[in-house]
């Protein structure tokens, strides 16, 4: 995408702004009205045709010289050249076809003399149709007195209110109208750059350079997705930007193609939900029939959203030198930015105000990275502890106090489960829900419900930030899905982890003080969690080609179904199933056994037979690690010593036994040759929660 660049001089201090409708920009700054005061002293179009990515880069990089407001048409040129030189060395050949036009391009327009290099002619109407000759190619209509002022500021507010808390290419834009406002789709350019200069709108590229400084390594033109993050690029000849090295990001194509040229569009954000300390926790927890521990934690959690901003440690922080950086780039980036909102235009002063200097909306549509000033909070609660059922009353707070709030899972099914259980919870709210392929991607509602990919289009949108299952595939290791959680929370908002086996990172926080948490020690029926019994085998692999299995295990395993229990097999690879499941078949020929991965077709069917007890059996892979709840378990974990299975894992597989009161006290048994720090470490938190269960006088007393 091209866009127009200008320097503007106001008030005695130099900016540089980029623009979708320069037109816009012409009325917003030169239009003045009798008797207004602030006059602008100076303003100079740099380019109506420049690559986004170049100009962005300019009012990115822009620094005020002295005597800059003397400058003429050599001086500026001058002035991009050098700016955009490491740009012009990445295409040789076509560098000053880019920039169109070259010096002679670019215009001036002084308050007191008016246009001082344009056209030659002495008429000043004649001169600002001169300045818009190129933007005339683009069928804008001509000049600026083509603006409807009132139609235009009502879509203004139309298109910033539609955008408020999100972040998206054009194409999205484009979509997202074409669905909530019929008609603004093909005319959203005049809105968007008279919302940007209202600060209520910003403008990105897709990717941009990151940034240098002392502690960091990046080299000179490495590039950081500004949707995702991440530094995973590839250039290709581009037809939009005529450029032969324009990058994209590889890593978030599946939301559509992230480009240096492409235009992202971000929302300021709206007020942050007020602080309501004095309310006592207990008000919000009477309705949801929580155990003991369930409302001991969601009383401390509630404690957490009530505290002023401030009184509670756990703010996010920079991760290691070179990604503080990352959170400079604001400080650039919103350079100059009151001097626009501030301006006393007659655009200005619509239905809409603008923010005067130091509101930060405008601040807040530009910060290019996550705020470091947003609070967590962990809820460490074992499996089958009902995290869910903890979670409603930190909604309903947020929720009856106007706020918004994003309950986000690493997993569609998971999307799918919570979706009808929390519309029950919350009848008369307002709530979407978003996965992939999902029908309500451009809906807004206070509930959200959202797989974390789909987090990359909203942008300091939500007053709660509720993450499930931070230690799950694909949350766990991902940075691009960390770095767009954090992204959604409005700054100053609050931010929850939910987990049962939280990432050892959080855990030191946590035991340094550095994060406030709360421990759910016990199930809903307040019985210790099974503790796993190690067996001593071979491999399953050495089963396998011995074609017999180990008469320990098959005995534990009779032991198992003749007392009615349905049991998990997991293994390490989807190799091992099929030959396994004969294995057993052989053994056990009256016993109903089958296998499934998340190659299976038919998974979604074998996990609803095995829930249905028609199947008895089950060998499957980590695939069913979280989210199963099946009556009367037990688990075997084969090859618990594989480097696979690390101390998340088994603790996960573990409590898929246990968990029904009907049957608390399910079998768990770890099979290898090997007794490994994982195991020890898995048995070791199993047992240090059911004694701080114990400790805390949760566990129902055993009946002699």
């Amino acid at each position: 995408m091209e866009i127009s660049v200008y320097a503007v001089r106001y008030k005695g201090n130099w900016t540089l702004r980029l623009s979708v409708d320069i037109r816009v920009d012409m009325t917003w700054w030169m239009n003045q009205d009798e008797g207004q005061e602030n006059v602008v002293e100076r303003w100079v179009l740099l380019g109506d045709e420049l690559p986004l990515s170049w100009g962005t880069k300019l009012c990115e990089t822009f620094k005020e010289l002295a005597d800059m407001e003397r400058w003429g048409k050599g001086q500026w040129w001058a002035y991009i050249l050098a700016q955009l030189k490491s740009e012009l060395a990445l295409e040789p050949f076509d560098g000053e076809r880019i920039l169109s036009g070259g010096v002679e391009n670019i215009c001036i327009w002084d308050h007191v003399q008016g246009w001082t290099s344009c056209t030659k002619g002495g008429d000043e109407g004649r001169e600002t149709d001169g300045v818009l000759r190129s933007i005339q190619k683009r069928s804008l209509i001509t000049g600026i007195n083509g603006l409807d002022r009132e139609c235009l500021t009502r879509q203004a507010n139309e298109l910033a209110n539609l955008l408020s808390g999100r972040q998206l290419l054009v194409p999205e834009v484009e979509a997202l109208l074409a669905e909530a406002a019929p008609g603004l789709e093909h005319a959203w350019r005049s809105a968007a750059q008279l919302a940007y200069l209202q600060g209520r709108l910003s403008f990105a590229a897709g990717l941009a350079p990151a940034p240098r400084t002392r502690w960091s390594a990046a080299r000179t033109h490495e590039l950081r997705c500004n949707r995702c993050g991440s530094g995973g690029v590839h250039r290709t000849r581009c037809a939009s930007c005529g450029r032969k090295a324009c990058a994209y990001c590889e890593t978030c194509l599946a939301l559509g193609r992230s480009r240096e040229c492409s235009l992202l569009l971000r929302g300021a954000a709206k007020p942050v939900l007020p602080c309501t300390a004095g309310r006592a926790p207990a008000t919000e927890l009477d309705r949801w029939g929580l155990s003991p521990a369930q409302r001991a934690a969601a009383e401390a959690a509630l404690r957490f959203l009530a505290a002023p901003h401030g009184e509670v440690r756990g703010r996010f922080r920079p991760e290691g030198r070179g990604f503080r950086a990352l959170f400079r780039r604001d400080k650039v980036a919103r350079r100059g930015s009151d001097a626009a909102a501030s301006h006393g235009s007659t655009l200005a002063r619509s239905r809409q105000p603008s923010p005067k200097p130091g509101e930060g909306a405008r601040h807040d549509a530009d910060r290019q990275v996550p705020d470091t000033t947003v609070e967590r909070f962990l809820l460490w609660a074992v499996t089958g502890a009902g995290k869910t059922e903890m979670m409603f009353p930190l909604l309903q707070y947020v929720l009856d106090h106007g706020g918004t709030a994003l309950v986000a899972t690493p997993r569609r099914d998971v999307v799918l489960e919570l979706a009808p259980r929390l519309a029950i919870a919350f009848p008369d709210v307002s709530m979407v829900t978003l996965y992939g392929g999902s029908a309500e991607r451009w809906q807004r509602g206070q509930l959200t419900l959202a797989t974390t990919h789909q987090l990359l289009r909203y942008r300091q949108a939500f007053d709660l930030v509720v993450i499930d299952e931070i230690d799950a595939f694909p949350y766990h290791n991902d940075p691009m899905l960390a770095f767009a959680a954090r992204a959604v929370c409005k700054p100053k908002g609050k931010f929850i982890y939910l987990s049962a086996t939280p990432p050892q990172s959080l855990q030191k926080e946590a035991a340094r003080g550095l994060l406030p948490y709360a421990k759910v020690p016990v199930r809903f029926h307040r019985h210790p969690l099974p503790v796993p019994f190690r067996l001593g085998a071979a491999s399953v692999q050495h089963w396998l080609q011995k074609g017999r299995l180990p008469a320990s295990f098959i005995q534990r395993l009779r032991v198992s179904i003749q007392r009615g229990a349905q049991v998990f097999l997991f293994v390490t690879r989807i190799s091992h199933i099929q030959g396994l499941v004969k294995l057993l078949i052989k053994q056990l020929p009256d016993v109903p056994i089958a296998g499934t991965s998340s190659q299976d077709e038919e998974r979604t069917s074998k996990v609803r037979l095995f829930r249905a007890t028609e199947i008895r059996v089950l060998v499957t892979t980590t695939i069913l690690e979280r989210g199963v709840t099946v009556p009367r378990s037990d688990v075997y974990v084969l090859d618990a010593d594989s480097s696979l299975f690390d101390e998340a894992s088994l603790v996960q597989m573990a409590g898929r036994a246990g968990r029904s009161k009907d049957d608390p006290c399910g079998g768990v048994i770890f099979t290898s040759p090997q007794w490994t720090r994982g195991q020890k470490r898995a048995i070791r938190q199993i047992k240090r929660m059911n004694a701080l269960a114990r400790k805390r006088g949760y566990l129902k007393e055993a009946k002699h």
